[in-house]
C-alpha cells in the first residue's frame, strides 16, 4: 500500500496553543541522517536546516503546536511541511523559553530528533524555503537560535552514547 502525504501546510492561529503568559507554544525537529564519508568509510552525522520564510536565516523546522495534535505529531508535521522529510520522531530533547524577536514575549519551544527515512521531492513549503543538509559543526555555526543549538548538542551527546534507548 502506498503512503499518502497531504501537501498543504496548516495555516492560521485558530488551533494554536499558548502558554499562560500569552506566548506561542512551538515545536521543532532536528532532522538527521548518517552519510558515509567516502574517504574514511565512516558514517558522518548530518542535520537538515531550512531557511526562514522571511529571509535567508537557517534554522531547524519548527512551528506552532496545535490543540488537535501531540507534541510528536506537531514535530513530524512541521518537518514534513517545512523541510519535506518524513521519519521517526525520537524522545524530546528538551523545552526552552525564549523571547520572540517579533513580539517581545516568551515563547515555549520543544525540540525533538527526527531520524529521516524519506526525503520528498515535493512538499508544502518547497517554494517558500530552502533546505540544506550539513555537518553538525556547520549547523552549530549557522543556526540562528541559541535554544536550537542547545538541542543539537543534546542530540549529538545522545547519539554518541552507547545507550540508544533515549532516541
Amino acid at each position: 500500500m502506498a503512503a499518502v502525504c497531504l501537501l498543504v501546510s496548516r495555516s492560521g492561529r485558530h488551533l494554536q496553543r499558548y502558554n499562560n503568559t500569552g506566548g506561542r507554544q512551538v515545536v521543532g525537529c532536528i532532522p538527521y541522517r548518517f552519510k558515509e564519508d567516502m574517504m574514511s568509510n565512516e558514517l558522518e552525522l548530518e542535520v537538515l536546516l531550512v531557511s526562514s520564510q522571511k529571509g535567508e536565516a537557517l534554522m531547524f523546522p519548527k512551528g506552532g503546536w496545535e490543540i488537535d495534535e501531540s507534541l510528536e505529531e506537531a514535530a513530524s508535521r512541521e518537518s514534513m511541511e517545512e523541510a519535506g522529510v518524513i521519519g521517526s520522531v525520537g524522545n524530546q530533547l528538551g523545552q526552552w523559553n525564549f523571547v520572540s524577536k517579533r513580539h517581545g514575549i516568551y515563547y515555549e519551544g520543544h525540540m525533538f530528533p527526527l531520524f529521516v527515512n524519506q526525503q520528498l521531492d515535493i512538499w508544502p513549503e518547497k517554494n517558500l524555503r530552502k533546505r540544506v543538509w550539513m555537518t553538525v559543526p556547520q549547523a552549530r555555526e549557522i543556526c540562528q537560535h541559541w535554544w536550537m543549538k542547545e538541542a543539537l548538542d543534546i542530540l549529538v551527546k545522545r547519539l554518541s552514547s552507547q545507550d540508544t534507548r533515549e532516541l
